[in-house]
């Protein structure tokens, strides 16, 4: 899906098929390559050795642990967002081919560290809490709506798109995002549930399956009358 987003023509007019590609490159590309859990497969694949561990001691690392804090991913992801459609980004990138490359570069790696910040299915430093992924999830998902509802009436500065076309690609990459972020949503939920699951306390015994309380007897000692 990221190839196909990156290269190619997409249907549509040029701003719906912008959108295509936004939907394709920046949520649902990077959340698909999020619950296939590349870090783990490379370690998995990967001989033990000096690749392997370099890997695994960057994924460790704290610069690692700071990216991986679900607001900065947040921020990086949603305010790359912001900064393309309500500026004048878009309209610059539209005449300078290696800037629309770079951009999709950074949608795609902005998208995929957001993933990975909330699912957190590949070994990382330190796991945030279930409250703070899916308090970020939220607030991402209402800051990623409000451009989208925007560009459905005014288009990015600086460009010129037709109304149907505008307002065709505004629902793509409203619809498309809601649709990635439930999903997101449903891989931490089911997260939750499997460690509450594993890590939950004992069920205790009933009455029934209780053992019967008898009291002590001493052992009769031989040679006793008794």
């Amino acid at each position: 899906m990221l190839a196909d987003g990156l290269s190619g023509p997409l249907p549509g007019g040029p701003f719906t098929g912008h959108a295509l590609r936004h939907v394709c490159v920046g949520t649902a590309g990077p959340a698909l390559l999020v619950v296939a859990r590349p870090l783990t497969l490379a370690l998995r694949l990967l001989p033990p050795g000096g690749v392997r561990r370099g890997l695994l001691r960057a994924a460790h690392s704290p610069p690692a642990a700071w990216l991986l804090l679900p607001p900065v991913a947040a921020v990086a992801d949603v305010g790359g967002l912001w900064a393309l459609y309500r500026t004048g980004l878009a309209a610059a990138a539209h005449h300078r081919p290696w800037l629309d490359g770079t951009l999709h570069l950074h949608k795609a790696a902005a998208g995929l560290l957001f993933g990975s910040a909330i699912c957190q299915l590949d070994p990382v430093r330190r796991r945030r809490s279930t409250a703070l992924r899916a308090t970020t999830l939220l607030l991402a998902g209402t800051a990623h709506a409000v451009p989208a509802k925007t560009l459905y009436a005014t288009g990015p500065p600086g460009t010129a798109f037709a109304a149907a076309d505008l307002r065709a690609g505004a629902q793509v990459m409203y619809y498309g995002g809601d649709a990635v972020e439930v999903a997101l949503a449903l891989v931490l939920a089911v997260g939750w549930y499997t460690a509450a699951a594993r890590d939950g306390p004992a069920t205790p015994r009933g009455d029934g399956d209780s053992p019967p309380l008898t009291r002590a007897v001493p052992p009769r000692r031989w040679g006793s009358c008794r």
